[in-house]
């Protein structure tokens, strides 16, 4: 049923709209208190390992999705950058070493590149909300199609890998690989569901703040 409050339809518009067509360029509470939940979902989620059936879900994280909201909200690519780099650094500490330098600048570029999408998806939100879910399925599959093959491709290019460097090996190694690739696509698109979620709830917080300050 649609709200006969004209003003009540204006606010909520204003707030759907706010993460996309108006994102953070300057520091502000709301801003840094963004930031600082988007590192932390980033960290907590990526040390929490789910499972199905007693079955791990092997790279159900929310890296993608945060890097995709951060790219979204913050109109600097850097500070939209130093999201997933962040909440990657941080979660590290508690997690086993790469063992080699070339494959964690891989895995962090991996984990850094979806912000890059922040401004297709504005643009696509500016189209509607259909080109806006369309846009953030599309950029949540990306990212886990792009972290897949990046990061076993450098895992069959070192030089003291266990892979030969021959077409037989590479395709070996992404057949031993796709058990970990199964459930993200998946972990994924949820994860980017969820965390959209928040950033409406924080749109709406911030278009209320606005409202305040001009009233």
């Amino acid at each position: 049923m649609m709200s006969k409050n004209p003003e009540r339809r204006g606010a909520d518009d204003a707030a759907a709209a706010a993460p996309f067509d108006r994102p953070f360029d300057r520091l502000s509470p709301v801003s840094v208190a963004a930031w600082g939940a988007l590192v932390g979902v980033a960290v907590v989620g990526r040390l929490w390992q789910p499972t199905w059936n007693g079955e791990p879900l092997w790279n159900v994280t929310p890296l993608a999705a945060v890097a995709l909201a951060a790219g979204t909200i913050f109109a600097r690519p850097l500070v939209a950058a130093s999201v997933p780099l962040a909440g990657a650094v941080i979660s590290n500490l508690f997690l086993p070493a790469y063992g080699s330098i070339v494959m964690a600048v891989v895995v962090y570029a991996a984990l850094a590149w979806p912000v890059l999408m922040g401004g297709l998806i504005r643009r696509a939100a500016a189209r509607g909300a259909a080109a806006r879910y369309a846009a953030l399925g599309g950029g949540s599959l990306a990212s886990s199609l792009v972290f897949f093959l990046s990061t076993n491709f450098a895992c069959w290019a070192m030089p003291d890998g266990l892979y030969p460097h021959t077409a037989a090996g590479l395709a070996a190694c992404f057949t031993a690989a796709l058990p970990f690739y199964r459930w993200m696509p998946a972990g994924d698109l949820a994860w980017t569901a969820l965390v959209f979620a928040g950033v409406a709830l924080l749109s709406r917080v911030r278009v209320a703040l606005t409202a305040a300050e001009t009233a």
